[in-house]
């Protein structure tokens, strides 16, 4: 196989879709298809699964893309340093679900890295996308939270990925809501002084579960719902419809500065956060940065 066929699969994965893909590449689409099925052929598995809406990967294309990526990575950067003359470029991601904490730590990150040249991701997603992200080596490491409701599911996916889970802090849960929110003067808030109140809640999509949730207590009942994508419009629902969601409480000040506060939730849980890394790699010498502007964050 030759590194532009690895670079195809990676745009195909990418695209979802070989027609899509192929049209980004500027090649036909039968020679997309034709390069796939030599690399299946070679590799002796099968990489993507095709249907009538697009590709998907296998269990078996996942791991492989993940190798593949590193070696399309490291050829971009020994191209880059002996060929075209460039300092090296470096590369980090993390993939994380929706912390305030986590993106101001990329921050940092940033900050103190100072080299010119870089490629640095920063990726808010859904929960199961944060281990298959690292599952399959498209970030360094994840960010994510175990709890006694999930961890039995989550640790499952962990073992049958090889992924390790490295503890960082435990944080009690809070409930976030507007400074002047009807409850947001109790020294507490139970989860029956919320009932009245819509939940906000991140969208998890095929794993919308208990076991995927971003928020503690997803499981109880509640009257009124309402999910979103986006970190910057809970605040917003937040502020608009008395809407709350509970997190850990750390940085409460999110985009909106005084206007959320975050009340201790009476409940006897806790959030524990930390990294997940792929059993077989370190944490990189970025990660560790990454991970000690973290910990300036716990409560």
């Amino acid at each position: 196989m030759t590194l532009q066929q690895l670079k195809y699969l990676i745009e195909v994965a990418e695209k979802g879709s070989i027609t899509e893909a192929a049209k980004d590449l500027y090649i036909s689409q039968p020679s997309l298809s034709g390069a796939i099925k030599e690399v299946e052929k070679e590799a002796k598995l099968t990489i993507f699964n095709r249907c009538r809406a697009g590709v998907a990967l296998t269990a078996e294309g996942m791991e492989f893309l993940g190798y593949a990526r590193q070696v399309v990575q490291q050829m971009e950067l020994l191209e880059s340093r002996y060929i075209d003359n460039q300092p090296e470029k470096t590369r980090f991601c993390v993939s994380t679900q929706h912390y305030t904490f986590a993106a101001n730590a990329f921050v940092e990150l940033v900050k103190r890295f100072g080299q010119e040249r870089y490629e640095f991701i920063l990726n808010e997603t859904k929960t199961h996308q944060v281990i298959e992200d690292v599952r399959n080596r498209f970030c360094d490491l994840g960010i994510l939270y175990l709890c006694r409701s999930n961890e039995n599911v989550l640790k499952k996916c962990f073992e049958e990925y090889a992924l390790d889970f490295h503890e960082l802090f435990a944080a009690a849960p809070h409930v976030f809501l507007r400074k002047e929110h009807p409850v947001a003067k109790r020294e507490k808030i139970t989860l029956e002084d919320l009932r009245p109140y819509p939940r906000l809640s991140f969208v998890q999509g095929v794993y919308e579960s208990s076991s995927f949730a971003e928020e503690l207590f997803s499981n109880e009942v509640a009257e009124k719902s309402i999910k979103i994508s986006d970190r910057a419009a809970i605040v917003n629902f937040m502020i608009g419809l008395d809407g709350y969601t509970i997190s850990s409480g750390i940085f409460p000040r999110y985009l909106q500065g005084d206007s959320i506060v975050s009340v201790p939730l009476a409940a006897d849980e806790k959030m524990r956060i930390g990294y997940l890394l792929n059993r077989d790699r370190d944490l990189s010498e970025l990660g560790k940065i990454y991970i000690e502007a973290l910990m300036q964050y716990r409560p």
